[in-house]
Formats: structure tokens, C-alpha cells, sequence
């Protein structure tokens, strides 16, 4: 579910596509994004092994350890953008301000949290051209946990 106001639009990022824009100021630590409606969770080696899950594989975000979800669906949070430098932070399942964002502003996140370990996204990062490969579990969670302690001690949320 995504709580402020927002819209759909051409991104700001080149080739990305569509992207997410918020439609009011969200504060530093302000949760943007939280889960909802999840039916289901699979193992990473899960997706790959059955045909019909590994197909939707580009549909799939990692929410802790080595369980994923599948959004087929395309929910509208699927069109929020990566970036190494986001605008939002993704700490199991939720999205958060990294910054005060204004009104219009683009909501990415990092996906080296939301793959699997070694796994490599198929695009580059569209500013420095480095391929985007997933973080292990461990470390994943430590960067995501420091730097939403930071927002939080910041007053942010």
C-alpha cells in the first residue's frame, strides 16, 4: 500500500520507463510505501525450480532471508525506480523518506536489497552503468537497519 497521495508518470530516470511521484511532501523517515496482501512467500531456489514461478522471476522482491514474494499484478509500488542514490529506503517491505521529498518527487530504491544474493538485475544502473547485483541477507539488512536508525535518530518518521 502506498500511503501519500501519488501518480503515475513518465520517469525521470532515461529508459526506466514509468515511475512513482509523490503527490505531497513526505518527511525523512516518513513511510512511503508498507506491506499489505501478502498470500504467499518462496524460496529463492523455489522460484527458480518451477517453471511457472521462475517465468515471473523480473515480478519478485526479496522481503527477508530467503523468502520472496511474486507481484504479477503489477501493483503501482512496481513502479518505483532503482537508483544507487534513492530517494526512498526499502527495510523489509517498507519504503521510507531518505530525504524531505516535495510534492513531485520520483520515489527510488535500491535493489540490491530486493535480490537475491549474486543475483544481477538485467539493466545497469542508468547513472554509473554498474551492473546492480543483490546483496546477501546479512548485509542487506545491516545497511537498510543503519540507515533507517540514522533517518530515525535525524527526527525523521
Amino acid at each position: 500500500m502506498i500511503l501519500p497521495r501519488y501518480h503515475i508518470a513518465v520517469s525521470t530516470i532515461p529508459g526506466a520507463g514509468q515511475g512513482l511521484f509523490v503527490d505531497e511532501s513526505v518527511a525523512p523517515g516518513g513511510i512511503i510505501t508498507a506491506p499489505d496482501a501478502i498470500m504467499q512467500t518462496y524460496s529463492f531456489a523455489e522460484l527458480l525450480a518451477t517453471p511457472e514461478l521462475s517465468a515471473q522471476l523480473q515480478a519478485s522482491a526479496r522481503w527477508f532471508g530467503d523468502r520472496y514474494t511474486l507481484s504479477p499484478e503489477w501493483p503501482d509500488e512496481c513502479y518505483i525506480n532503482h537508483s544507487f542514490a534513492p530517494s526512498g529506503l526499502w527495510h523489509l517491505g517498507f519504503v521510507f523518506a531518505t530525504a524531505e521529498l516535495p510534492a513531485g518527487s520520483e520515489i527510488t530504491v535500491d535493489y540490491r536489497h530486493l535480490l537475491a544474493p549474486g543475483q544481477a538485475e538485467e539493466f545497469a544502473d542508468s547513472v554509473t552503468g554498474e551492473t546492480i547485483v543483490g546483496y546477501a541477507w546479512r548485509e542487506s539488512i545491516t545497511r537498510s537497519t543503519q540507515a533507517l536508525a540514522g533517518l530515525l535518530r535525524q527526527g525523521g518518521g
